[in-house]
């Protein structure tokens, strides 16, 4: 299974961005797909999950900001970031799970600065 991500990139501090991420490589699709981050020198962190089911988890810090969609006839997963804050700044990384094994993405760098 291979996840190709794309949309990070510079945004000034409240912007917005939309992160995403297809799923190809197998003829079953993901269960779980969604997005991790991680920031220079901290540990790799859940964004946010969309399970099957349509079962959603946000981290604490964006609930309310980020929104997680998927169009599961093009097996892609999205993250809607709005208000973004300079802390945010990270590599995001898609993330799914199928068949009994997590897979990851290359990650899409965010840069949250003025």
């Amino acid at each position: 299974v291979q996840l190709q991500a794309s949309g990070g990139g510079l945004v000034q501090p409240g912007g917005s961005l939309r992160l995403s991420c297809a799923a190809s490589g197998s003829t079953s699709s993901p269960t779980i797909m969604g997005w991790y981050r991680q920031a220079p020198g901290m540990q790799r962190e859940l964004v946010a999950i969309l399970g099957s089911g349509g079962i959603t988890t946000y981290a604490d810090s964006v609930k309310g900001r980020f929104t997680i969609s998927r169009d599961n006839a093009e097996n892609t997963v999205y993250l809607q970031m709005n208000s973004l804050t300079p802390e945010e700044t990270a590599l995001y990384y898609c993330y799914a799970r199928l068949s009994g094994r997590g897979y990851w993405g290359q990650g899409t760098q965010v840069t949250v600065s003025s």
